[in-house]
């Protein structure tokens, strides 16, 4: 019988990605960069990378008993899967006021999710805080119909994939490299 311990391989590499890839793409068309006529690419990469490898890397989690990263990854690969059925499916049937709320009550969320990572890296507390201010910008967008608060919404966006990819390569460099090469601010 073999005392050596199974080491489980870390996901969060690719939930951060995955994560920050399809949330930089968002986020150019929220900024304003680019136009209504680029979000289908936007759903392909959310339902491909933003939403299916984000859940795969939460279910990776769970024996690893990472309660926080399951919850995160397979919350937010569920939320780019639930924004692709709302675009493809739902265009213009449903109102601003209730979009709002829908982005108003992932930002419920992202912020008790924000409050569990006191006790993580400064990258990841990083990565929470922008996204719940992401979030909080886009649904004061919708509710207040001012195309400024959606664009820095997008803006916002762009800084939580900068830090979210940040935070994805330094856990693949330094586990890597088996040294810190890109502090996270533990």
């Amino acid at each position: 019988m073999s005392t050596e311990q199974t080491r489980f391989s870390n996901p969060a590499p690719l939930g951060l990605a995955s994560f920050a890839l399809t949330t930089w793409l968002l986020s150019m068309v929220n900024a304003g960069w680019f136009g209504e006529n680029s979000m289908n690419l936007v759903m392909a990469v959310a339902m491909a990378y933003g939403g299916t490898a984000q859940i795969i890397a939460g279910i990776m989690e769970l024996p690893r008993g990472n309660t926080f990263g399951a919850t995160a990854f397979i919350s937010y690969g569920a939320f780019w899967w639930s924004f692709v059925l709302f675009v493809v499916f739902l265009p213009g049937k449903v109102p601003a006021s209730f979009v709002g709320w829908y982005l108003c009550l992932w930002g419920v969320f992202t912020f008790y999710m924000w409050l569990g990572t006191f006790r993580s890296p400064r990258a990841l507390r990083l990565v929470f805080l922008a996204l719940w201010i992401t979030f909080l910008l886009l649904a004061l967008g919708e509710w207040t119909a001012i195309a400024m608060l959606h664009e820095l919404g997008g803006y916002m966006g762009l800084v939580t994939a900068l830090l979210a990819f940040y935070l994805s390569a330094a856990e693949i460099i330094n586990d890597n490299q088996q040294r810190t090469v890109l502090p996270t601010g533990a």
